[in-house]
């Protein structure tokens, strides 16, 4: 996949193709069938597959108080679209000058000019241009103008009712549910970040532990103990995981991710990891005394192996 970092990016006479235009934050299932769907009639058009996104949430620039905390990082995002089969992703800086584009200008700016776009696949509720005054009738008559079609893809809405979103993906990582989180996801939830250096405590008590810088990138799920995966360097260990503030101790930072890594021992300080969470294995407690934790350590460390190892 070739990433455009913004339109000014594309090259002359790039397409023609097919493109929808998305937040895609945690490029989760629903996101995933639209892009399957883009694929499939672009390559039956031998149109290129594009996907217009944005380096962070509009909300971060029109009302960051209202900013719901995103499931990926820029970074991560571009890679999970990587995985998707696209041709190509244009990442668009959202700020006053994209923000105060016409409905029109955009159009004509970011799909024709741009991209010769012959297609628009789009959600039955997708807005754009200067305060969000385009919908999708108004898209319509604009391709009728400018020569492509316009398909308005159906939501994914699995059993129960509830379209995939990630509104629905961040509610499941709060409460820990990491496994259905994954379901709706189509990956494994993953935090990635630099190993830095913390109380030691772990070591001390026999489960030395990596531990992430609070600054790290993605989701954490809600405080608990998982089983899941550290990956660093491509290579991927079976970890017992912990998130939360490890109330039996004081001073631990809030949601501090902290990363066994299963029967190795492993020098990870300054690496750049990443932890995924698999399975929730229990919430976080205060146990009375370093004797009663470290029984409790033990049992989550074998309940990991069994889950991962």
């Amino acid at each position: 996949m070739r990433t455009f970092a913004g339109i000014e990016s594309v090259p002359a006479h790039y397409g023609p193709s097919a493109v929808t235009i998305g937040k895609f934050d945690g490029v989760h299932q629903g996101h995933r069938a639209v892009i399957a769907k883009l694929r499939e009639i672009a390559e039956s058009r031998h149109l290129e597959a594009v996907a217009i996104t944005f380096d962070r949430h509009p909300a971060a620039f029109h009302a960051p108080d209202r900013c719901p905390p995103q499931l990926v990082s820029t970074r991560q995002k571009l890679e999970l679209l990587a995985t998707t089969g696209l041709d190509a992703t244009v990442l668009l800086h959202y700020d006053g000058a994209l923000a105060s584009n016409s409905a029109e200008a955009f159009v004509r700016r970011f799909l024709v000019d741009a991209l010769d776009a012959r297609l628009l696949l789009v959600g039955h509720d997708f807005r754009y241009g200067a305060g969000n005054e385009g919908d999708v009738a108004l898209l319509r008559r604009q391709g009728l103008e400018h020569g492509f079609d316009v398909i308005v893809v159906e939501d994914v809405v699995p059993e129960g009712g509830r379209r995939v979103s990630s509104t629905w993906i961040r509610e499941l990582l709060e409460a820990g549910d990491v496994e259905h989180a994954a379901e709706l996801l189509g990956h494994v939830p993953t935090v990635s970040g630099i190993v830095v250096h913390g109380f030691k405590r772990g070591r001390e008590l026999g489960y030395p532990t990596a531990n992430l810088a609070l600054d790290s990138e993605g989701f954490v799920p809600g405080d608990g103990v998982y089983a899941g995966w550290l990956i660093d360097g491509g290579v991927r260990y079976p970890a017992a995981i912990s998130v939360g503030d490890n109330p039996t101790f004081e001073g631990v930072p809030k949601k501090q991710v902290e990363a066994y890594v299963l029967d190795r021992d492993l020098d990870l300080y300054d690496h750049v990891v990443g932890v995924e969470f698999a399975h929730r294995i229990r919430g976080m407690e205060k146990f009375d005394g370093i004797d009663a934790l470290v029984v409790q350590m033990g049992r989550d460390v074998d309940t990991a192996r069994e889950l991962v190892g």
